[in-house]
């Protein structure tokens, strides 16, 4: 029985895995340039929670700053100290449906498109 060292750590020779010999097809290439990605990452912000494609769409017209992104952090966590699942927070006539279970914004509505809308299965209301 031999042994290779491969890492420093030995194997028995015949149970070395073969590098895949996969080739990269036209389909499997990303239409987001490495730019395009990068650029994407540097600049998103990480406040702790995510904002659904829906809420981002809505945010843009909103033009909330990083210090109102950090209250809304504040009201994530009030809404994790009561126990709640599922809430509304209200901030700057805004109204943010978010799940605190998984952190995340997921719709934002501003006071004159809230009129005569129900939101449901929510079990909290956070005004910050």
């Amino acid at each position: 029985m031999s042994y290779r060292i491969v890492n420093g750590k030995p194997y028995l020779v015949g149970n070395l895995a073969a590098p895949s010999q996969t080739s990269k097809s036209t389909t499997d290439v990303s239409k987001k340039s490495f730019k395009d990605i990068l650029n994407e990452k540097v600049n998103s912000k990480n406040y702790g929670y995510k904002i659904s494609n829906h809420a981002s769409e809505r945010l843009k017209d909103i033009n909330f700053s990083n210090a109102d992104y950090m209250e809304i952090q504040r009201g994530f966590d009030l809404a994790k100290e009561k126990g709640a699942k599922n809430t509304v927070m209200v901030y700057k006539d805004v109204a943010l449906i978010a799940s605190v279970e998984n952190n995340t914004i997921i719709t934002a509505v501003e006071k004159n498109r809230a009129q005569e809308n129900v939101f449901t299965n929510v079990d909290s209301v956070v005004i910050l």
